[in-house]
């Protein structure tokens, strides 16, 4: 497969403030592209309940936004500010919201990267005059022979961010570039120190940016605290075993948190908003054949028949054996080799053959 274009015109890059996506300019302005800087403005703190303290230490912060104006300073590029709370808010924080009130577990990346990243974003670039969006994620596109762009993993496996990605259209694909790919997070920090940026040492967010300090039950219930999910705590058989303050507080594989006194340890294994109920058992029945996904988005010809491949079910996930049964509707059923631990409904599930990202759905139900 050949690398797309090597020599575009003019590349935008979305510069977050951060060490990758400052590498990922310095890199292109070296190489004697023509770059732009382009940041997003997309949550303001104190409509997310977010302490300025803590809102400094996410990603997308005001600071960040400073630091990406100073980095693009430094390498005397052009530099755009666009704002998108509006957006970032209808599209993402909203989604985040319902899907954890309907007793789902959402993957905000996922949407942000599709809506407003590769989405929004990218057209502000086409606005700007930028042939491309330049990234700093830790992945790689290739045009194949087939006439489709193709997504891989990333080189580095520690930081591989394709599983993310797995909702860009062949539109999006054709106009994305991810310079870091093919470098690994060590190799990135010393050119951040060959090019003396001053991120060079910064520290990464590990949290979704509008919620910096991980507290998701604060969050939901500051954002919509009239709502009552309290209800009971059962078994299987539908036995009450206790009871509980708001469905939204659970997620599937979930162990502490229950307040049940019980002769074995119990987990989550299903939320259920509709009657209230978080259902539990043993950790053995958290383990599924399969699960059922919709969706579905193919960065290859659409499927027709069954299938084998492998798939992850979460970021961290190990990709395992799978076979993929397509179903109408943009929907799949997905077997399991061996049977697999805490499928949860809201999650994405990935599949791979290889390095290469073959598609990617949500997840309904667990088989």
């Amino acid at each position: 497969m050949e690398e797309k274009k090597s020599s575009p015109k003019r590349i935008a890059v979305a510069m977050s403030g951060g060490v990758d996506s400052s590498v990922t300019a310095a890199l292109l302005t070296e190489q004697g592209h023509d770059v732009i800087g382009i940041t997003m403005r997309v949550w303001d703190p104190s409509t997310c309940g977010v302490s300025e303290e803590n809102a400094e230490a996410s990603c997308c912060s005001p600071d960040d936004v400073r630091d990406a104006g100073r980095i693009a300073d430094q390498l005397g590029i052009p530099f755009y500010v666009v704002n998108f709370e509006d957006e970032f808010r209808r599209l993402v924080i909203n989604d985040f919201i319902s899907e954890y009130y309907r007793g789902r577990t959402p993957n905000p990346c996922v949407r942000c990267n599709e809506l407003v990243k590769f989405g929004l974003l990218l057209e502000k670039a086409r606005e700007l005059g930028a042939d491309y969006l330049a990234t700093g994620h830790y992945a790689q596109v290739k045009e194949g022979d087939d006439g489709f762009f193709h997504l891989l993993k990333g080189l580095d496996p520690k930081k591989d961010q394709s599983y993310f990605l797995f909702a860009l259209s062949q539109e999006q694909l054709a106009r994305t570039l991810f310079p870091l790919g093919g470098l690994t997070k060590p190799e990135v920090r010393a050119l951040a120190s060959r090019f003396e940026l001053r991120v060079a040492e910064k520290s990464e967010s590990q949290e979704i940016c509008f919620i910096p300090d991980d507290n998701y039950v604060r969050f939901l219930e500051a954002e919509k605290e009239s709502e009552n999910l309290s209800g009971t705590i059962v078994d299987q058989k539908g036995n009450v075993l206790g009871r509980h303050h708001g469905t939204y507080r659970y997620t599937v594989g979930q162990r502490r948190g229950l307040g049940i006194a019980w002769k074995e340890p119990l987990y989550v294994l299903g939320v259920d908003a509709r009657t209230h109920e978080v259902i539990v058992g043993p950790q053995d029945e958290l383990n599924k054949k399969g699960l059922t996904a919709s969706g579905v988005n193919w960065m290859m010809p659409k499927p027709s028949t069954e299938f084998n491949t492998s798939c992850r079910i979460r970021y961290r996930h190990k990709a395992v054996d799978c076979r993929v049964i397509p179903l109408p509707d943009n929907r799949v059923n997905v077997l399991f080799t061996e049977k697999e631990k805490s499928v949860t409904p809201g999650q994405a599930v990935v599949f791979y053959e290889g390095n290469r990202v073959l598609g990617g759905g949500w997840i309904e139900e667990g088989l």
